[in-house]
């Protein structure tokens, strides 16, 4: 069961953006951290837990750093259903609700406190969810179980810190 998640995360990542040369650093819990060194960017990212409900879309979160572009922790949620235009976004992460701003099927924090502050929340909490409204007008929420998220974050980090 834990290969066959680790391997779908690792077929994730690759999927998740073009087909570049990417760098599997390793795994942590739930979370695997690549390095994409063509961009260059590097990020830790982890599916959200199974559902029996339909989905349109595979949800994944994933927090990156791209150090040209000087962005450090950017957390970005990938959701499970296309996105009822205007709808509010929220993260629940430990005892904090979070606002988040989308469109389509993805999320992101609304400035870079935001950002900081869910990194900060994901060290300490065991789960995160994001609920939203989606373009059918039915609520639906996605989880991400946080275990090795915080040790994934900073391999994250440290791999593209001396990126320039």
């Amino acid at each position: 069961m834990i290969r066959a998640a680790r391997f779908a995360i690792a077929a994730l990542a690759l999927s998740a953006a073009p087909a570049l040369a990417r760098d599997a650093l390793g795994m942590f819990g739930n979370w695997g951290v690549f390095r994409d060194p063509a961009a260059p960017r590097c990020y830790a990212i982890a599916m959200a837990a199974p559902s029996s409900k339909a989905r349109d879309f595979q949800p994944y979160a994933d927090v990156a750093w791209w150090p040209r572009a000087q962005i450090k922790g950017q957390v970005h949620f990938r959701l499970s259903r296309k996105l009822q235009p205007n709808a509010p976004i929220v993260l629940s992460i430990g005892n904090q609700k979070i606002a988040l701003t989308g469109g389509s099927a993805d999320a992101w924090a609304a400035d870079k406190r935001g950002d900081a502050a869910i990194m900060a929340a994901m060290r300490s909490a065991r789960e995160m969810t994001v609920s939203a409204r989606g373009a059918n007008g039915q609520g639906f929420s996605n989880t991400w179980n946080l275990d090795g998220a915080a040790t994934a974050m900073d391999a994250a980090a440290v791999a593209c810190a001396r990126v320039s």
